[in-house]
Protein backbone atom coordinates (compact mmCIF):
# COMPACT_ATOMS: atom_id res chain seq x y z
CA UNK A 1 0.00 0.00 0.00
CA UNK A 2 1.35 3.45 -0.90
CA UNK A 3 2.65 5.82 1.52
CA UNK A 4 -0.17 8.81 2.33
CA UNK A 5 1.22 11.58 4.62
CA UNK A 6 -0.37 15.22 5.54
CA UNK A 7 2.06 17.02 7.60
CA UNK A 8 -0.11 19.25 9.41
CA UNK A 9 1.56 22.52 10.72
CA UNK A 10 0.57 26.01 12.16
CA UNK A 11 1.37 28.88 9.85
CA UNK A 12 5.24 29.40 10.34
CA UNK A 13 6.11 25.60 11.25
CA UNK A 14 8.08 25.16 8.84
CA UNK A 15 5.67 23.02 6.24
CA UNK A 16 7.50 24.61 3.22
CA UNK A 17 10.92 24.01 4.03
CA UNK A 18 10.47 20.53 5.64
CA UNK A 19 8.41 19.42 2.28
CA UNK A 20 11.55 20.71 -0.15
CA UNK A 21 14.18 19.18 1.96
CA UNK A 22 12.18 15.94 1.72
CA UNK A 23 12.36 16.80 -2.05
CA UNK A 24 16.37 17.09 -1.94
CA UNK A 25 16.55 14.21 0.56
CA UNK A 26 15.52 11.87 -2.31
CA UNK A 27 17.45 12.01 -5.38
CA UNK A 28 16.50 8.81 -6.54
CA UNK A 29 13.06 8.92 -6.47
CA UNK A 30 11.14 10.37 -9.08
CA UNK A 31 9.13 13.29 -7.24
CA UNK A 32 6.56 15.27 -9.11
CA UNK A 33 4.72 17.97 -7.30
CA UNK A 34 4.99 21.92 -5.98
CA UNK A 35 6.01 24.00 -3.66
CA UNK A 36 4.17 27.34 -2.43
CA UNK A 37 6.19 30.44 -1.65
CA UNK A 38 5.96 33.70 0.30
CA UNK A 39 5.79 37.24 -1.92
CA UNK A 40 7.51 39.80 -0.36
CA UNK A 41 8.04 43.49 -0.70
CA UNK A 42 9.48 45.89 1.83
CA UNK A 43 8.88 43.10 4.49
CA UNK A 44 5.23 42.64 3.96
CA UNK A 45 3.57 39.82 2.67
CA UNK A 46 2.04 40.56 -0.44
CA UNK A 47 1.71 37.26 -2.02
CA UNK A 48 2.42 33.88 -2.67
CA UNK A 49 4.25 31.85 -5.84
CA UNK A 50 3.93 28.27 -6.42
CA UNK A 51 6.74 26.71 -7.97
CA UNK A 52 6.96 22.83 -9.75
CA UNK A 53 9.69 20.86 -8.49
CA UNK A 54 10.50 21.12 -11.89
CA UNK A 55 11.35 24.31 -11.46
CA UNK A 56 8.41 26.45 -12.75
CA UNK A 57 7.58 29.56 -10.90
CA UNK A 58 4.23 31.77 -11.47
CA UNK A 59 2.18 34.01 -8.96
CA UNK A 60 -0.31 31.60 -7.48
CA UNK A 61 -1.99 34.65 -5.19
CA UNK A 62 -1.43 38.67 -4.67
CA UNK A 63 -2.78 41.73 -2.96
CA UNK A 64 -2.76 43.41 -6.56
CA UNK A 65 -4.78 40.60 -8.37
CA UNK A 66 -8.23 41.07 -8.77
CA UNK A 67 -9.33 37.52 -8.25
CA UNK A 68 -12.18 35.97 -7.77
CA UNK A 69 -11.72 33.84 -6.28
CA UNK A 70 -10.36 36.24 -3.04
CA UNK A 71 -8.69 34.48 0.20
CA UNK A 72 -8.10 37.17 2.44
CA UNK A 73 -6.93 40.67 1.31
CA UNK A 74 -5.45 37.82 -2.09
CA UNK A 75 -6.74 37.69 -4.88
CA UNK A 76 -5.87 34.05 -5.99
CA UNK A 77 -5.08 33.06 -10.15
CA UNK A 78 -6.64 29.50 -10.34
CA UNK A 79 -5.24 29.43 -13.58
CA UNK A 80 -1.71 28.73 -12.24
CA UNK A 81 -3.27 25.88 -10.57
CA UNK A 82 -4.08 24.39 -13.51
CA UNK A 83 -0.75 25.61 -15.56
CA UNK A 84 1.79 24.48 -12.97
CA UNK A 85 0.18 22.39 -10.36
CA UNK A 86 -2.08 20.14 -12.25
CA UNK A 87 0.43 18.87 -15.05
CA UNK A 88 2.84 18.18 -12.07
CA UNK A 89 0.09 15.68 -10.19
CA UNK A 90 -1.77 14.42 -13.03
CA UNK A 91 0.56 11.95 -14.22
CA UNK A 92 1.52 10.46 -11.36
CA UNK A 93 -1.51 9.63 -11.01
CA UNK A 94 -2.61 7.98 -14.44
CA UNK A 95 0.75 6.69 -15.69
CA UNK A 96 2.12 3.37 -14.27
CA UNK A 97 3.57 5.22 -10.62
CA UNK A 98 5.32 2.53 -8.82
CA UNK A 99 8.09 3.89 -6.67
CA UNK A 100 7.16 7.72 -7.74
CA UNK A 101 6.56 10.26 -4.72
CA UNK A 102 4.09 13.42 -5.08
CA UNK A 103 5.16 16.13 -2.94
CA UNK A 104 2.44 19.20 -2.48
CA UNK A 105 2.90 22.18 -0.71
CA UNK A 106 -0.20 23.04 0.16
CA UNK A 107 -3.98 22.04 0.72
CA UNK A 108 -4.39 25.00 1.80
CA UNK A 109 -7.42 27.57 0.95
CA UNK A 110 -5.48 29.14 -1.96
CA UNK A 111 -4.66 25.86 -3.72
CA UNK A 112 -8.66 24.56 -2.86
CA UNK A 113 -9.96 27.16 -4.60
CA UNK A 114 -9.08 25.27 -7.73
CA UNK A 115 -11.82 22.45 -8.15
CA UNK A 116 -9.92 20.62 -10.62
CA UNK A 117 -7.03 20.59 -8.17
CA UNK A 118 -9.13 19.13 -5.78
CA UNK A 119 -10.31 16.38 -8.25
CA UNK A 120 -6.21 15.62 -9.02
CA UNK A 121 -5.91 15.27 -5.30
CA UNK A 122 -8.78 12.66 -4.51
CA UNK A 123 -7.66 10.80 -7.84
CA UNK A 124 -3.95 11.18 -5.95
CA UNK A 125 -4.78 9.79 -3.50
CA UNK A 126 -6.40 6.87 -4.86
CA UNK A 127 -3.53 6.06 -6.65
CA UNK A 128 -0.96 3.61 -6.39
CA UNK A 129 1.91 6.43 -5.61
CA UNK A 130 2.72 7.41 -2.34
CA UNK A 131 2.30 11.40 -1.39
CA UNK A 132 3.35 13.45 1.35
CA UNK A 133 1.18 16.63 1.20
CA UNK A 134 1.23 19.26 3.53
CA UNK A 135 -2.21 20.67 5.06
CA UNK A 136 -3.31 23.79 7.47
CA UNK A 137 -4.67 22.94 11.51
CA UNK A 138 -7.78 25.27 10.88
CA UNK A 139 -10.47 23.44 9.71
CA UNK A 140 -11.97 22.50 6.02
CA UNK A 141 -14.43 20.40 4.48
CA UNK A 142 -11.95 18.58 2.08
CA UNK A 143 -9.32 18.63 4.50
CA UNK A 144 -10.54 17.33 6.96
CA UNK A 145 -12.24 14.37 5.11
CA UNK A 146 -8.84 13.71 3.81
CA UNK A 147 -7.63 13.58 7.93
CA UNK A 148 -10.23 10.97 8.74
CA UNK A 149 -9.40 8.21 6.37
CA UNK A 150 -7.86 5.04 7.63
CA UNK A 151 -5.27 5.04 5.11
CA UNK A 152 -3.98 8.32 5.52
CA UNK A 153 -1.47 8.90 8.22
CA UNK A 154 -2.00 12.94 9.82
CA UNK A 155 2.10 13.80 11.10
CA UNK A 156 1.99 17.04 13.39
CA UNK A 157 4.92 19.31 12.15
CA UNK A 158 6.48 21.53 14.95
CA UNK A 159 9.29 23.53 15.52
CA UNK A 160 10.43 20.80 17.80
CA UNK A 161 10.23 18.15 14.93
CA UNK A 162 10.27 20.08 12.02
CA UNK A 163 14.30 19.23 11.24
CA UNK A 164 14.42 16.18 11.89
CA UNK A 165 11.64 15.47 10.51
CA UNK A 166 12.17 15.14 6.68
CA UNK A 167 14.75 13.00 7.31
CA UNK A 168 12.85 10.33 9.01
CA UNK A 169 10.46 10.36 6.00
CA UNK A 170 12.98 9.87 3.06
CA UNK A 171 14.75 6.78 4.52
CA UNK A 172 11.12 5.41 5.39
CA UNK A 173 10.52 6.52 2.08
CA UNK A 174 13.12 4.69 0.57
CA UNK A 175 12.93 1.44 2.32
CA UNK A 176 10.45 -0.77 1.04
CA UNK A 177 8.59 -2.55 3.94
CA UNK A 178 9.14 0.69 6.01
CA UNK A 179 5.35 1.84 4.35
CA UNK A 180 2.76 2.69 7.55
CA UNK A 181 5.28 2.83 10.10
CA UNK A 182 4.95 6.01 11.43
CA UNK A 183 8.39 8.59 12.13
CA UNK A 184 9.35 8.63 15.68
CA UNK A 185 8.92 12.37 16.24
CA UNK A 186 5.12 11.87 14.91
Amino acid sequence: MPTRILLEGRPGAGKTTALRRLAALLPTHTATGFTTEEIRQSGARVGFALETLAGRREVLAHVDLPGPPRVGKYGVDTGVMERLALPSLRPAATEEATGRLVLIDELGRMELACTAFRHAVDALFVAEVDVVATVHTHRDPFTDALKRRADIEVVQLTPANRDVLPGELAARLQQPGMHGRPPSHG
